[in-house]
């Protein structure tokens, strides 16, 4: 009875709001059950589906974002076009130069440069410059030059002017620009021989630019053939090659070069000076690049490919140079941009002491020599104005080299 009693009494006081809440459960499992169906094919990039923009720099190349990237460098950009311009110029130089290499004025020695106008005396004109009335200076034995309005002297553009060799082959005389006929044009002034600067400073770029192109082909060579052979092999060739560049480093470098560069035989000619200075300054450059080089093969040499091309047979020379150093091409061809600036510097030392290049060679390091004189300077400055295309060929090329750096990563 009591039981019975109990059990009315449980339901009686069952509570209204948790069967609406059971209710409303059980309608949203009858919604989630009819959910919708779309009888449309699948297509997996409905979601996210990549815009022109997207599709062309996902399914980009390397090399395709090493450039975005590199020409997002504003300064990098800029220095390689003056670069090109100045190797450019090297092809041309005798086309570039108003002068022979070797013309000489003796009624002009050490004059100074002339500026060039475009207007006279309010009137339109043209480029010219003003001709020189020449006195020697009793007191000081200075010569001096002092520019005459009267002596209007208008160039000539794609002129014929001194004779040339092209190349060493050719027998030419056309030249971009040219002095007035019976006038002068000395843009950077004359030296102790009454040889124009200018045309000098363009021939010298021939020489100075090469080196440096040459040196660094030489020392890229040694750095990729001992760092890859250090880096692929390890243990006793890693140590041996390691120990010899310690012992090249431990060496000054400006002494070593000066030694070396004093045992070439006097009786050289031209040429063999020329590539004895480069074999040298090559010799002493390539440890950097070699250690660079190891250091990235002792990484890449565990990696699966290596391994793979190890077990299909392929030879060391083969995984090295088909596998190996194209991983890190980039970062070798930006290393060696940075080596050359150095190359070219350690030919303008030399020369400019007098144990490089030596005449009739003509580098900027030669034209350099012959500003040691400091008294000689203290009167006709502009005899040091070879050093202006040094530096900025040495900025070029750093800024340059910094740009090749950071591009050759495109995916920091």
């Amino acid at each position: 009875m009591n039981a019975h009693n109990t059990g009315r009494d449980v339901d009686n006081n069952t509570d209204p709001g948790a069967e609406r809440n059971m209710d409303r459960g059980a309608a949203r499992n009858n919604a989630r059950d009819e959910h919708y169906v779309s009888d449309a094919p699948f297509d997996p990039h409905s979601v996210e589906r990549l815009t022109a923009d997207q599709e062309k720099y996902f399914f980009a190349s390397r090399r395709q974002l090493m450039w975005w990237k590199f020409k997002r460098h504003k300064v990098a950009v800029t220095c390689g076009f003056i670069l090109l311009a100045l190797y450019t110029s090297t092809l041309i130089s005798e086309f570039i130069a108003p002068y022979n290499l070797h013309s000489r004025d003796t009624h002009h020695i050490y004059a100074p440069p002339q500026g060039l106008h475009l207007f006279h005396r309010g009137q339109w004109v043209g480029p010219f410059v003003y001709g020189y009335d020449y006195r020697l200076n009793l007191d000081n034995l200075k010569r001096e030059y002092i520019a005459n309005p009267d002596k209007v002297q208008r160039l000539r553009f794609f002129c014929s002017g001194d004779a040339y060799r092209f190349w060493g082959r050719i027998d030419m005389d056309f030249h971009f620009v040219c002095p007035a006929e019976d006038g002068t044009l000395f843009l950077l002034g004359t030296d102790r021989l009454g040889r124009d600067m200018f045309s000098r400073v363009v021939y010298g770029a021939r020489i100075s630019l090469l080196i440096g192109l040459v040196g660094i082909a030489a020392s890229l060579f040694l750095g990729l053939l001992l760092g890859g052979l250090a880096g692929y092999y390890g243990g006793w060739v890693d140590s041996g090659i390691q120990r010899l560049i310690e012992i090249l480093r431990s060496f000054p470098e400006l002494p070593l070069w000066m030694a070396l560069s004093a045992i070439l035989p006097v009786t050289w000619s031209p040429i063999l000076v020329f590539f004895g200075i480069t074999l040298i300054l090559a010799l002493l450059d390539w440890t950097g690049l070699a250690r660079a080089v190891r250091s990235k093969l002792l990484a890449l040499r565990e990696e699966d490919y290596c391994a793979a091309a190890r077990l299909l047979g392929a030879r060391p020379k083969r995984i090295i140079a088909r596998h190996l150093l194209p991983g890190f091409a980039s970062h070798i061809i930006a290393s060696a941009t940075l080596s050359i600036p150095g190359m070219i510097l350690g030919e303008t030392a030399l020369s400019f002491l007098g144990l490089g290049l030596r005449p009739p060679i003509t580098s900027w390091g030669v034209l350099l020599n012959e500003a040691q004189n400091m008294n000689v300077v203290a009167l006709y400055p502009w005899l040091i104005l070879p050093v202006v295309p040094v530096i900025i060929i040495i900025l070029a090329f750093n800024f340059f080299g910094d740009g090749l750096r950071d591009a050759a990563d495109p995916y920091k």
